[in-house]
């Protein structure tokens, strides 16, 4: 015995960062079965999150977006849905560049920037974003973090060890 004694690694916690159709799910028509589907998988995330066994990682593009919003009873909603985030990521000069860089490639621009915030701090991009999930599919290379749908999340993470 050489008296050392092993102290096992705490497990850190995922790090989430939803876009704005995520945080919207709940008001798209919910008599579309994938909606319905991705709605639930983004309410699992929120209990995730607030019972800590992971992060959400919000940002200034997320608040702003949302502050935009003309429907007073959703952006109160997904206000208090932002509140649940551990961290909010200000915009920088190295996120301008990366979202520059993405949108040079071809990603709408409040796109690369969702992204470019998602790969700064987050271990996933979760979009309901069709469009987005497509250049994903074509172009992985161009993306630095893993990127898919708040279900697709569930599935993978959410029921691994279950």
């Amino acid at each position: 015995m050489t008296g050392k004694i092993n102290i096992p690694m705490k497990k850190e916690k995922l790090r989430i960062y939803l876009d704005t159709s995520v945080y919207n799910r709940p008001f798209d028509n919910q008599e579309q079965t994938r909606v319905r589907l991705e709605t639930e998988a983004f309410l699992l995330i929120l209990e995730k999150a607030i019972t800590g066994a992971i992060q959400i990682i919000a940002s200034s593009a997320l608040e702003y977006e949302n502050s935009q919003n003309p429907f007073i009873e959703r952006k109160e909603r997904v206000a208090s849905y932002l509140a649940v985030a551990s961290k909010s990521i200000r915009l920088n000069d190295i996120i301008k560049k990366n979202a520059l860089t993405l949108e040079n490639a071809g990603i709408d621009p409040i796109d690369a920037l969702h992204t470019a915030f998602a790969e700064t701090g987050a271990d996933y991009f979760l979009t309901c974003d069709d469009g987005i999930l497509k250049k994903v599919k074509k172009h992985p290379d161009l993306f630095k973090i893993e990127i898919c749908n708040p279900l697709e999340f569930v599935l993978k993470e959410v029921f691994k060890n279950a």
